[in-house]
């Protein structure tokens, strides 16, 4: 059968019921999967409504996945009645900041008890995420946290360029302190073993270099590519991962581009981030590697957007595509 995708809803202020909404009465979704949204039911409602999708969707209020009801043109929420109605579009809330959080937690406990088989976040806020009590810098920290994960990292995909990290969501010097042989090592893994599952035999993996034109050779930076990188690539091709590096981050993304590599790693944030991002983001997609369980999480590759909230201009793309990830990174029967 299709898999079940949990999708959750995300912070309601935001996008992310729009997204949805829109995304669920694409027949393309509705032919990969079955969709099951984790959030709130008036807030979808709303959305559909508001979307001019009522005679083209209903939502489907349920308590628990056996009650779902999957077929083109009806929506299934697992509804947790934790917000206020309604919730104004573009405003930061602490409400809706642990209601986001309580989405996420519940489709972890689903996808553990294997009632779902993939999870796709919608965008929260950090900022209300925050002020709803649960101080975490996003999805991916918070998913390894309730999973008991030690060992994740962050991949950005498009149909042109793939991007796995070794850091995320902290300063740039603290990142540099983060990166070390291990950590590398375990990230090139990740990827492998990610490329492999998802169909590719023998992954090509190129790692970035930290400083400009990766050190050249110590001239630039302390030395940072022969200590933090080249142990960890020697010790992957040791082990006949097809892997190589440090290249300079200027020209290594656009080499992958034209089909060099399968995935680049990069060594902080924004060097992963921005060339991903400047595919446009209705292509990019965020899969958290490496969770316990198995447990398989794809997201939009944007945030909230509260600017647009409410709008009816909020392209759903990337959910789109971040569904079509979950489905093919899915467990099989």
């Amino acid at each position: 059968m299709k898999p079940i995708i949990g999708i959750t809803m995300g912070d309601a202020a935001g996008i992310g019921p729009e997204i949805i909404v829109k995304a669920a009465a694409s027949p393309k979704v509705n032919q990969l999967c079955r969709p099951l949204v984790i959030g709130d039911a008036a807030s979808l409602q709303r959305a559909v409504d508001e979307a001019g999708l009522a005679s083209a969707l209903a939502v489907q209020e349920v308590v628990n996945v056996e009650q779902a009801v999957f077929q083109a043109g009806t929506l299934a929420c697992l509804h947790m009645a934790l917000l206020p109605q309604p919730v104004p579009y573009g405003l930061i809330s602490a409400d809706a900041g642990r209601a986001a959080y309580a989405f996420l937690a519940r489709a972890v406990e689903l996808a553990k008890l294997r009632h779902i088989d993939a999870i796709c976040t919608a965008p929260l806020n950090k900022e209300a995420l925050h002020l709803g009590g649960h101080l975490f810098p996003g999805h991916t920290e918070i998913l390894a946290e309730l999973t008991g994960t030690v060992d994740y990292s962050m991949m950005l995909t498009t149909p042109q360029l793939k991007v796995i990290h070794l850091t995320t969501h902290v300063g740039l010097r603290q990142a540099i302190e983060q990166i070390t042989p291990e950590r590398t090592y375990k990230v090139i893994r990740m990827a492998d073993e990610m490329l492999r599952r998802s169909g590719i035999p023998q992954p090509r993996i190129a790692v970035c270099g930290i400083n400009p034109h990766a050190g050249e050779n110590g001239l630039f930076g302390d030395h940072e590519e022969q200590h933090k990188l080249l142990p960890a690539i020697k010790q992957a091709r040791e082990e006949d991962i097809n892997v190589s590096g440090p290249y300079p981050a200027d020209t290594v993304f656009l080499t992958a581009m034209r089909g060099a590599y399968d995935i680049v790693v990069a060594c902080y944030h924004d060097q992963g981030h921005i060339p991903v991002k400047m595919l446009g983001i209705e292509q990019g997609v965020n899969v958290t590697v490496g969770l316990k369980g198995g447990i398989i999480r794809t997201s939009v590759d944007h945030g909230t957007a509260f600017d647009i909230a409410g709008r009816q201009v909020a392209d759903e793309r990337s959910m789109i595509a971040a569904i079509q990830a979950a489905v093919a990174l899915a467990p099989k029967a």
